[in-house]
């Protein structure tokens, strides 16, 4: 489990270092947002895959 979360983190902070300074006194927090943003992301794209699937 510890491993998702590092992975999910470390795209998140990726992503969030290309719209905002590491020095940031925030950046932890919008690296938070876009890490739960990425896994609602992932939750809708399979729940919309399976629905695909089904028809």
């Amino acid at each position: 489990m510890s491993l998702i979360f590092r992975i999910v983190f470390i795209a998140a902070g990726a992503l969030t270092a290309l719209f905002v300074a590491r020095d940031a006194l925030n950046f932890t927090i919008i690296q938070t947002f876009v890490a739960v943003l990425l896994v609602t992301v992932v939750v809708g794209a399979g729940s919309l895959w399976s629905l695909r699937r089904k028809t």
